[in-house]
């Protein structure tokens, strides 16, 4: 069971038996009542959020939530398999819940997978990958890094927009937090 003051900002605590992460809290103190903590809470799972205020002397625990490094090992459609690094244990998870991670992995990419009581909520991808473009219009004699941009489709199927001068076969770095160019990559 969890103190009241222990609630802050970044920790993660069980409501009605699901993960909740504390995006904002104060404590609060009124002459001769008892003193409470006023929060906003992120669903882990749903992503809903959720005002709650815990009272002094009311039961509360805190979620056990563990991180792993793990490696993407490949989509079937339905599901995007992985494999944690440590046991090489394979588990998946539905590509619907990540499909926006998903569109910048390509296979044995390492990620970080949030586990709560032993099951897979949430996906984090590196923040820059390497892809290789597989199609884009020609460039032009002239065409300059300040000269505008083009779309371009990676390997992994997403299409972003890149510099002018990108040409079929180049490999790029792409920051998977915006989806957009970085930079060219020297691999």
């Amino acid at each position: 069971m969890g103190n009241l003051t222990d609630i802050r900002t970044g920790s993660v605590v069980k409501v009605n038996g699901d993960p909740y992460l504390v995006t904002k809290n104060q404590f609060m103190r009124k002459d001769a009542s008892k003193p409470v903590m006023r929060t906003k809470l992120r669903n882990l799972i749903t992503g809903n959020s959720l005002d709650k205020t815990f009272l002094a002397g009311e039961s509360f625990e805190f979620a056990e939530i563990e991180r792993k490094k793990c490696q993407y090992l490949y989509s079937d459609g339905s599901s995007a398999h992985f494999m944690d690094n440590e046991s090489y244990e394979q588990f998946e998870m539905n590509t619907g819940d990540i499909e926006d991670i998903l569109k910048y992995l390509k296979d044995d990419t390492e990620v970080y997978v949030t586990l709560y009581e032993e099951r897979p909520i949430g996906l984090q991808p590196p923040v820059k990958v390497t892809l290789a473009v597989t199609s884009t219009v020609p460039g032009v004699k002239g065409d300059t890094a300040q000269g505008g941009t083009k779309p371009a489709t990676l390997e992994t199927g997403v299409t972003i927009n890149v510099p002018l001068f990108v040409k079929e076969g180049d490999k790029l770095v792409i920051n998977t937090e915006t989806g957009q160019y970085d930079s060219r990559s020297s691999e």
